[in-house]
């Protein structure tokens, strides 16, 4: 059995799933998804411990990308944070937040680095 180009990671509060992709626009179309369903689970509670996190200050969900490779794989992701806004970024432990232009979307930007 062949194994898939892509690994779709979700995190969505305790719960991770997984799924493989062979072609990357539809592992982005299949992100682009589950990050709308867990937005639609609506915001946080504001968390009280050592000091408040406010919803737009929590990460409710993560998705991640990675791609096959020898010596780094390609890892590109977003996080949907309590606000409901999602957050591209690229890299896996040592992560680096991407700014979209005006012009895309957070979806398009975690595309075009896996794409390159």
């Amino acid at each position: 059995m062949a194994r898939s180009r892509w690994k779709l990671t979700v995190r969505n509060g305790a719960e991770v799933s997984h799924a493989g992709f062979d072609d990357l626009d539809e592992a982005v179309e299949a992100m682009r998804e589950r990050a709308k369903e867990i937005r639609a689970q609506g915001p946080p509670k504001t968390a009280n411990m050592i000091r408040t996190f406010t919803p737009e200050q929590q990460v409710v969900g993560r998705l991640q990308l990675a791609g096959k490779g020898r010596l780094r794989k390609p890892v590109a992701g977003i996080d949907v944070r309590g606000d409901g806004t999602f957050m591209p970024f690229r890299g896996g432990v040592k992560r680096e937040e991407l700014e979209p232009s005006r012009d895309e979307t957070p979806f398009e930007l975690v595309r075009e680095t896996l794409g390159k």
